[in-house]
């Protein structure tokens, strides 16, 4: 069974409806960042699609860093959030409707949406919409990913949209959706899955599809124990990217059927997918076809859902040769920022102020003739004198103290290190006071610096940076606001 499409060269345009939004939903005019750079590669399907992105995790393998924020909203590469990647996608493809479903810590989305990606183009008939659970008429919020688009089908309606783009709002990644959705026209499928080609050690982690030569998936299997190899590459396979493209008709469809099925979970992995293989067309978009350069620069894609992952791919951002290029004007990355003070790098007279190797450096850092390599800073980030800095992650207005070492480690938002503490040079000593994870990467916390026993050379107990909110001046006393983009008190 698939939907047969009309010509691709005159699509149905979606249609603004007059209906009124339900309470909780916002909605903010936006407008495609990217689409000045040139002609669509292939049909352009963009204004018959409304994107659907699924933002409710709290992705409960980064530990404590979750804690009062969703994955989603978590920092990333200094200014941005992680979901700045996928909705930066959307924009650049020129889809005009987007929807961003949330719950858990919602409000933190929610908030970010409206400060970062309402400034473009009023009037340009582009919109994102916050579409939290306890505004969508179920019980209980959201059960599964497949319960929350189902539990929003009266907004698709709405919208009138010929296709679905489901998406992660989770992982980090930079891609043309315009050619997924050609592909998928093209093939005539009712499904289409996007799909990335990861080593086979490391397949067991992640949703693995085998296809026939045309690209038509055979067989799906949710992180195997063995998993199957590609054709012509047996150190490879081809995992699930959790991106989907439905002929809307047939998402209805199926997501009706499951809501009906008592034993399902609700899921697209777990449970739509695998029920579609045997009596639908679902078609494998592979992703390495789908950058926005590509042949030019390698396709990057990142599920960031553990510690060592997200610390891995923010550093893969901070050497000479970022894997993401954030400069790139032709598809950037991330709507518009909070301002705060440019950078400062501070000497004493004496020298020439902080040693800075591989640094990504944000807005608001002060540098005090310290030592930074291979790291990344996020706004209002400190580093006084004699500090060393090594392979971490330094979120929010973290404060590294004098002649204290960090090394291998991700700091939370407003984390204060103290004088002369030392982390991650023995590891086994800091097991006993934050979370350390798979590959030693040490988790700095406010409840693990209270824990620490601080040494003799400290000059005072670690303490937590207040936060003040950015937008309204208020400020909950935590160390992390609910969006973690916030400015010190002093």
């Amino acid at each position: 069974m698939h939907q047969t499409m009309s010509d691709p060269q005159s699509p149905v345009r979606s249609k603004r409806s007059t209906v009124p939004r339900p309470v909780g939903v916002h909605e903010y005019v936006v407008g495609p960042a990217g689409l000045e750079r040139g002609a669509s590669p292939g049909p352009d399907w963009t204004g018959a699609t409304c994107a659907m992105v699924l933002a409710g995790g709290r992705g409960t393998r980064l530990r404590d860093l979750t804690d009062g924020c969703a994955k989603p909203a978590l920092p990333f590469a200094g200014r941005l959030k992680i979901i700045d990647f996928t909705l930066s996608n959307c924009l650049n493809s020129g889809i005009a409707q987007i929807g961003v479903l949330t719950q858990y810590e919602g409000q933190g989305i929610a908030r970010h949406v409206m400060r970062n990606w309402s400034h473009l183009r009023a009037g340009s008939g582009t919109g994102i919409a916050v579409l939290p659970a306890w505004a969508a008429g179920g019980k209980g919020g959201y059960s599964g990913t497949a319960d929350a688009v189902y539990q929003n089908l009266h907004q698709l309606r709405r919208m009138a949209p010929r296709l679905v783009l489901v998406l992660s709002g989770d992982h980090v990644y930079r891609m043309d959706y315009r050619r997924m959705l050609a592909d998928h026209v093209a093939r005539g499928a009712d499904l289409t899955v996007g799909g990335v080609e990861v080593p086979l050690a490391l397949a067991s982690e992640f949703g693995i599809m085998r296809t026939d030569a045309s690209g038509r998936v055979l067989q799906f299997d949710e992180k195997p124990t063995r998993p199957q190899p590609l054709p012509g590459s047996p150190d490879h396979a081809l995992a699930s990217m959790g991106i989907y493209v439905f002929n809307a008709p047939f998402l209805y469809a199926e997501l009706a059927r499951d809501a009906a099925d008592g034993a399902s979970r609700h899921d697209f992995g777990h449970d739509i997918l695998p029920g579609l293989i045997a009596r639908a067309h679902v078609h494998a978009h592979n992703f390495a076809g789908s950058s926005p350069h590509a042949g030019d620069q390698p396709a990057y894609w990142r599920d960031v859902g553990t510690l060592d992952a997200y610390w891995q791919a923010n550093l893969d951002f901070a050497g000479p040769t970022p894997r993401i290029d954030l400069h790139d004007r032709q598809w950037p990355i991330g709507g518009q920022l909070q301002a705060l003070p440019m950078a400062w790098n501070a000497g004493n007279g004496e020298r020439c102020g902080a040693d800075l190797v591989d640094v990504l450096l944000s807005d608001g850092c002060v540098i005090r003739d310290a030592v930074v390599r291979r790291s990344v800073l996020s706004p209002g980030v400190r580093v006084e004198p004699g500090a060393r800095v090594e392979d971490s992650v330094l979120l929010p207005g973290a404060v590294v103290g004098r002649e204290a070492v960090v090394r291998r480690a991700i700091v939370d938002a407003g984390c204060e290190v103290p004088d002369g503490m030392q982390i991650g040079v023995r590891p086994s000593e800091d097991a006993a006071f934050f979370t350390m994870s798979e590959q030693g990467v040490t988790l700095v916390t406010a409840e693990g610096l209270a824990r620490c026993r601080v040494s003799p050379a400290a000059r005072h107990q670690p303490r937590v940076v207040a936060y003040q909110d950015c937008a309204t001046g208020a400020g909950d006393g935590r160390h992390r606001s609910a969006d973690l983009a916030s400015s010190i008190v002093s």
